[in-house]
């Protein structure tokens, strides 16, 4: 894994792979993607490609931290990328 950013090529990869059959999943990520963009890793790209291997709702039960990450998913780079997930949204 390393720090390198995620070039223009895998980013666009990235957000398709990150498509999602509920839409509420869909506002999580793409509130993420607005946010960290510019800056993502390709650590932070494996880390939130482990969490889109899980089907929607359980997705969604990390989001709402109505679970937290267990086996292979508890790991420091899926958990700093849950945590980014699911910042609040900003006020305007």
């Amino acid at each position: 894994m390393t720090e390198q950013l995620v070039d223009a090529r895998a980013l666009s990869k990235l957000r398709w792979r990150c498509r999602r059959g509920l839409l509420e999943n869909d506002l999580f990520v793409e509130r993420f993607f607005a946010r960290h963009e510019a800056t993502l890793t390709e650590n932070q790209a494996q880390a939130l490609l482990a969490l889109m291997d899980l089907s929607d709702n359980d997705l969604l039960d990390l989001l709402l931290a109505r679970k937290e990450p267990e086996g292979e998913l508890a790991r420091d780079d899926v958990l700093v990328v849950l945590h980014q997930l699911r910042a609040p949204a900003l006020l305007r």
